[in-house]
């Protein structure tokens, strides 16, 4: 099995709910961590689109799709779902960063695109006397969020990574989706989570096959 693949929608129309409800997911309920097929999701990152695009969304369109996401991943039982540009992207707007709680998922909107950029203010937020070590950087880096994210969606061709990806490749499971940050929709959430549900976490590494 690939640590890189593609997630296609397989739904047309129909209830949100409905397709979570009938999908299966990863589940923070303690049942689910005897179930084989099932991987434990806390953190759900999503990566797509240059700041343009992000602006271009528009106020609504942004206010729906945290709701409709952030509902997807509370349902999954994910705590947090960080929401991020895929890179700056020309013409590069200004974008604040923000947050909101959809249920028990606190959704992250965090529009650097620049991994690097991000690594090195994460570094200067350390205080003096603080130890630089995995624990305190990816602290610094996810903060609200306490853990590094298990699953990372990127929209885009999985011949390129993002930009604005530097630490979490070492761990998240990817999941790439060809298509445009605006055609975004709640069908390719669900499909990457079923998607997840059914690997074997390697945390980085690569299986057998892949060697």
């Amino acid at each position: 099995m690939s640590r890189r693949r593609f997630a296609r929608s397989t739904w047309k129309n129909g209830d949100v709910a409905t397709k979570v409800a009938s999908t299966t997911v990863p589940d923070s309920h303690p049942a689910a961590a005897a179930d084989s097929t099932r991987q434990f999701l806390r953190h759900v990152m999503v990566v797509g689109g240059t700041l343009r695009e992000w602006e271009e969304l528009g106020d609504d369109r942004w206010t729906a799709r945290v709701e409709t996401l952030g509902a997807i991943a509370d349902h999954a039982g994910a705590s947090f779902l960080t929401l991020r540009a895929f890179e700056p992207g020309a013409d590069a707007v200004q974008q604040p960063r923000w947050e909101r709680r959809i249920g028990g998922c606190h959704v992250i909107i965090d529009p650097c695109g620049d991994g690097r950029e991000r690594f090195a203010e994460a570094m200067q937020r350390l205080e003096p006397h603080d130890p630089v070590n995995e624990a305190t950087v990816a602290e610094a880096l996810y903060a609200p969020a306490d853990c590094e994210p298990d699953l990372i969606v990127v929209l885009g061709e999985s011949t390129r990574l993002p930009p604005s990806l530097v630490w979490e490749l070492a761990y998240g499971e990817l999941v790439f989706v060809p298509l445009a940050w605006s055609d975004l929709g709640a069908d390719h959430l669900v499909d990457a989570f079923a998607d997840f549900a059914q690997r074997e976490r390697r945390f980085g590494g690569l299986d057998e096959s892949d060697e």
